[in-house]
């Protein structure tokens, strides 16, 4: 009988995901180990040992746009022991690879995250990436994210300023005194809101700030608990979707002196508009956009980035992202190395250069 090797490889503790209780968790972790095990003693009849990886992906909210990419893309990388082989209609992801999707607070989590270990890879605002990478920017006077590589560039993220469509509410501006969500520390929504209520004149001492995800700021929003608030993230976008259809809202621009000194200053924002018909009776809406990421660690091993990267771009690929989320089409090789600020993960790198992407 041959023997077979499975090799686990992750965050190794028990973590809690956000919103996860304890209990949900530890059951989490049981029914891991049993999958693991009944792993084991399927494959010790055959022939040749498979290596097991885990392989987390962090990506932001559950009402945000990351969460749902991320989990198409964990899809379609993951082959699990078992699977019918790419050629057989079956997964065309990593041979022994189950990736996972974890919801997070976002951008700066994730660069936290994977700097200490904590999760293998995850989506990040590209001015994010370069912050942490660099020590600059937002991230001054923190050690530099030395081992924080890029995988691939994947969509762009708009700015959404979000309020009641007979709010009154009308500029960057007119939010002096009000009630406004910046989302989370630790998301890469609260970075910019604080950069954008600079470009404009303003500051949390002008507003009063909430730190509120989308679903809650949207709840919030309706209920008239807060006059507006900031998410950063692909449109469309569900918690923004769901409260377009309940009440009548609408995005405030962000245009104009303070937006062209926000694109000079910082050259991951460009301007951008967010099309009519993106959210139930909202007109086109100028605003700003960053780019969104897949990052990891230099620490990751080449051979399994470059397999994951040479799986993220296999035609079955292109359908799953193409039909698994609306932003999904906008996720394309043609530009996996748009904005990338920082290094590329050896293993990426080896994959774009055999493509002809990379010269």
């Amino acid at each position: 009988m041959a023997k077979v090797k499975v090799k686990v490889k992750g965050p190794g503790p028990m973590v809690l995901g956000r919103g996860e209780s304890k209990r949900e968790t530890i059951m989490t972790f049981f029914k891991t180990a049993a999958l693991t095990a009944a792993m084991t003693l399927g494959l010790a009849g055959a022939s040749v040992a498979q290596e097991l990886n885990f392989f987390t992906i962090g990506t932001g909210g559950t009402a945000a746009t990351y969460y749902p990419v991320g989990g198409v893309i964990a899809n379609a990388i993951s082959n699990p022991p078992g699977s019918r082989g790419c050629d057989e209609g079956g997964s065309c992801g990593v041979p022994g690879l189950i990736a996972s999707a974890v919801s997070s607070r976002g951008s700066v989590d994730n660069v936290n995250a994977i700097s200490s270990g904590l999760r293998n890879s995850g989506f990040a605002q590209s001015d994010v990436a370069y912050w942490a990478y660099t020590g600059t920017g937002t991230m001054e006077g923190q050690p530099p994210a030395e081992k924080l590589r890029a995988i691939a560039a994947l969509f762009p993220e708009h700015i959404h300023l979000v309020v009641m469509a007979d709010s009154g509410i009308n500029s960057v501006a007119d939010l002096t005194g009000k009630r406004v969500s910046l989302d989370e520390p630790g998301s890469g929504t609260y970075v910019d809101a604080l950069l954008i209520l600079e470009a404009y004149g303003l500051s949390t001492d002008k507003v009063t700030a909430e730190a509120l995800k989308p679903d809650a700021a949207g709840d919030a929003l309706r209920n008239g608990q807060i006059d507006a608030f900031f998410f950063v993230g692909g449109f469309p976008t569900g918690a923004i979707v769901e409260l377009a259809s309940s009440v009548a809202i609408k995005l405030v621009p962000i245009d104009g002196e303070g937006a062209a000194g926000l694109t000079e200053k910082f050259g991951f924002f460009s301007a951008s508009d967010i099309p009519d018909g993106a959210y139930e009776n909202v007109p086109a809406t100028t605003t700003v956009a960053v780019g969104a990421q897949w990052i990891t660690s230099s620490d990751e091993s080449d051979d399994l980035i470059y397999e994951i990267t040479k799986a993220l771009w296999n035609d079955k690929t292109r359908v799953l992202l193409d039909v698994g989320h609306a932003k999904g089409a906008s996720i394309t090789a043609a530009t996996a190395l748009d904005g990338i600020g920082i290094p590329l993960h050896a293993g990426a790198e080896r994959f774009y250069r055999e493509a002809g992407l990379l010269k």
